[in-house]
């Protein structure tokens, strides 16, 4: 059966000890806690996850852990595997296929190389080829200085092993609107931008892959539900008041801000951080934008709101 990512996919932090070492049990708890209150699978090693600064073995333990709670809890896996060398990124793949049950690997478009778009395309088509697993695209122009637009991306869709995309191009864009007609149909078109989540729910997105969603995850997975039951009116309001906590937790250099509002509450047991990330300087500030969310203002009644408009 074809794996097709939808709903709220947490790409989780990677927790640290006091003495900077991965702390298994924080993200054991925090992998569990998310799916508690609503995520539908988790996402390990992405961008979230600090995954460049990682060792091999730590990696490997990441995966583990997310891998035996995802079995435990019945929701899938998806891993980053992406590199900016297609032999490389491949054997990565083989060896993520060898080791776990991975429903997918999260795949992003080549780094710093600067390949031509057609490159990029071939890249992504060799892979799928030859994966074990299929594979979720990742098109983060902010990252990696290479786009892809509509038309490569309604390309790629065809291919029976390319599943899904994160969309994380910082706007709601002509080319993103264009995915929601030009791909081929089961393709889940994934929003990956945390501010926009709501519009790109509004237009279609099978999801998001959400990296607020470490802290908002009863709060995303609620207005997922809500764009999906067509209540626009609730998830337009619960949207707009997603959008200045997502805007606080992404300020600071990704997952800075996150770590330092899960510390705060008592979820991981440290704000930890490798370099050359560094701790944020305010994390109150964010800590209380987090907090006002879960404060819901009053709804007028119907009365109230008739006699509003007409003065």
């Amino acid at each position: 059966m074809t794996f097709h990512p939808s709903g709220i996919l947490v790409p989780l932090v990677t927790p640290f000890t006091a003495t900077g070492d991965l702390s298994g049990t924080d993200l054991e708890r925090l992998a569990h806690t998310v799916i508690d209150d609503g995520a539908a699978g988790l996402v390990a090693l992405g961008t979230t996850a600090e995954a460049a600064t990682l060792t091999a073995q730590e990696r490997r333990d990441v995966v583990r852990v997310c891998a035996a709670v995802c079995r435990d809890r019945g929701v899938p896996l998806i891993v980053g595997a992406g590199t900016n060398d297609t032999a490389g990124t491949g054997r990565a793949l083989d060896d993520l296929g060898a080791d776990t049950d991975a429903a997918a690997a999260l795949v992003v478009v080549p780094y710093y190389t600067r390949p031509s778009e057609a490159g990029v395309v071939a890249h992504f088509e060799y892979l799928a080829d030859h994966s074990p697993v299929p594979l979720v695209l990742y098109n983060v122009p902010d990252r990696t200085g290479q786009r892809l637009g509509w038309e490569a991306i309604a390309r790629l869709s065809e291919h029976p092993r390319i599943v899904g995309l994160k969309q994380a191009v910082g706007a709601v864009d002509p080319d993103t609107a264009r995915l929601f007609t030009e791909c081929a149909d089961g393709f889940s078109v994934l929003a990956g931008e945390d501010t926009l989540i709501s519009p790109l729910l509004a237009m279609g997105a099978a999801g998001a892959v959400a990296a607020t969603a470490n802290v908002c995850t009863a709060e995303l997975a609620e207005l997922f539900g809500l764009w999906r039951a067509g209540q626009v009116e609730q998830a337009r309001e619960l949207g707009n008041r997603l959008a200045g906590p997502a805007s606080a937790l992404m300020g600071p250099p990704n997952p800075v801000g996150i770590k330092a509002v899960l510390h705060a509450h008592g979820r991981i047991s440290t704000p930890n951080v490798r370099l050359p990330l560094l701790p944020v300087d305010d994390g109150e500030s964010i800590v209380a934008a987090v907090d006002r969310l879960r404060v819901r203002p009053a709804r007028r009644d119907s009365e109230e709101t008739v006699r509003y408009l007409s003065e």
